[in-house]
């Protein structure tokens, strides 16, 4: 089938990539793996860009050259969130007292403009499967209407432990998955592109 892939960066990078030698992941190569009877039309990975912490300042380099590796895959396009930082005051656990600040950094919008786009595309009928390699109930209702009002089927590339109980009834498979397949679809550790070559990060 002619199959669009929406890619949430973080669910998936929280769910299977972090604490793994897999981050240098062509994701093109993995969804291909996954879906070899399907003719992959459009990859979209939704992310947004990290900012440096104390305990790890490379963090946002490592993140831009990886987008950079992910820039060399044709059929694929990256839309960014925003992260939002603030100071907020919260309870300490039970086994302390009182109150403390803390810096909260939430992303936002990945998930309204996966559901924009999975929508906007089932109406402009560029699909005939779209794949979500999420986990996140929060997309249950674009899901639903792709289905149930575009009549256009909807798979789940599921990076966690366990499938969402709410997605699993609305979704016409479900895939794990696997280090197997994620440690056949890395990059080279020295690529190319317009600007000249570039490598892996030292770190991944």
């Amino acid at each position: 089938m002619k199959t669009n892939i929406y890619i949430d960066g973080f669910n998936f990078y929280y769910g299977c990539i972090k604490g793994t030698p897999y981050h240098w992941l062509d994701v093109a190569k993995m969804c291909s793996l996954l879906l070899p009877n399907d003719e992959i039309l459009s990859i979209k990975y939704f992310t947004a860009l990290v900012e440096a912490r104390p305990s790890d300042p490379d963090q946002p380099m490592r993140q831009r050259t990886f987008l950079r590796a992910l820039r060399t895959i044709p059929n694929l396009e990256i839309i960014l969130g925003s992260f939002l930082s603030h100071d907020v005051r919260m309870p300490l656990s039970p086994f302390g007292s009182g109150f403390a600040n803390v810096i909260k950094t939430e992303e936002k919008g990945s998930d309204v403009n996966i559901a924009t786009h999975l929508l906007l595309d089932g109406f402009r009928n560029a699909y005939e499967l779209a794949v979500v390699v999420s986990n996140d109930s929060d997309l249950l209702l674009p899901i639903r209407v792709v289905t149930e009002q575009f009549g256009k089927p909807v798979g789940l590339l599921n990076p966690q432990k366990h499938v969402s109980l709410a997605l699993l009834p609305h979704v016409q498979f479900v895939k794990k998955i696997r280090g197997s397949v994620l440690k056949n679809s890395l990059f080279p550790p020295v690529m190319k592109d317009g600007n000249g070559e570039f490598s892996k990060p030292d770190d991944w």
